[in-house]
């Protein structure tokens, strides 16, 4: 396994690709993109454990959304089979992945607990979905500032687990390894992913532009404010499915092409290979 280092414009070749992959399979993209996100909300209403699971998920959601991506990018239809992928590898796989998510809960944990300090948990309740945000809890300073250290804790968190779903499915390396070889390829190609960020920022206030352009002239028709709340929520959707169709070109250009070794006993190759060339 060889790092790559790109030029900062392969940033938004990330961004277009993403874009372009994704409008090849919009539905199954989609669909899969929101199952994902059903499962780890109904795993998250699970008692006493709900959220430290939920958070467990998030590596292996990830990860199916690459393989998704992987086989719309080659023509293939991406099927709800593909939310199984990081457990239908083999039991080392299955291992890895599951100690992955793992330290990807205790990491996020982490992150929550230090913010606690400076607003008591009133950020981390809301943020987990336990409180209300009112007027009054967002305008608190303490509760501000447990919203930035947060925010700047969870930085190199996602730049930890950005490549290390992939890297231990199709590159067998251990989750440890894993974690710090991906905010390597991060680090190494800051200025690609400063471009890819940006250009994702601009995708998405273009897009709520336009959808609050919708909203309003169906406001102005005399439509329901329902339609409206849907076309906003749809879009939302569609815009962060998207942006996860555009993650295992970040991989792809990151990392030399995973060789194909014979799978062990009991075990199947990896599917879903990243694409080899642009598109």
């Amino acid at each position: 396994m060889k790092l790559h280092i790109v030029p900062a414009s392969t940033g938004m070749a990330w961004v277009k690709l993403g874009i372009r992959t994704f409008w090849r399979q919009p539905m199954a993209l989609a669909a899969l993109f929101f199952m994902t996100m059903a499962a780890m909300s109904l795993a998250s209403l699970i008692p006493l454990i709900g959220p430290a699971v939920a958070l467990m998920l998030l590596p292996s959601a990830t990860l199916a959304m690459m393989v998704a991506a992987a086989q719309a990018s080659q023509g293939r239809f991406p099927t709800p089979a593909v939310l199984l992928v990081a457990f239908r590898t083999g039991q080392q796989r299955l291992r890895d992945m599951l100690v992955l998510g793992a330290l990807y809960a205790v990491g996020f944990l982490a992150v929550m607990g230090l913010s606690a300090l400076l607003d008591g948990g009133q950020f981390a309740s809301v943020y987990l979905g336990g409180a209300t945000l009112t007027k009054e809890v967002a305008e608190d300073p303490a509760f501000q500032r447990a919203m930035w250290l947060a925010m700047v804790l969870y930085l190199p968190l996602s730049l930890l687990f950005w490549h290390a779903p992939g890297l231990v499915h199709w590159h067998a390396v251990p989750p440890v390894k894993a974690l710090f070889f991906s905010i390597v390829a991060c680090v190494r190609n800051f200025g690609a992913f400063l471009v890819y960020g940006l250009g994702w920022l601009g995708v998405f206030l273009l897009g709520g532009l336009v959808v609050a352009l919708v909203s309003a002239l169906l406001a102005s028709a005399g439509l329901a404010s329902a339609a409206a709340g849907g076309i906003m929520v749809g879009a939302a959707l569609m815009m962060a499915a998207m942006f996860f169709t555009s993650v295992v070109y970040t991989f792809r250009d990151c990392f030399e092409p995973p060789s194909a070794p014979a799978p062990a006993p009991g075990e199947t190759p990896p599917p879903g290979n990243p694409p080899a060339e642009p598109h």
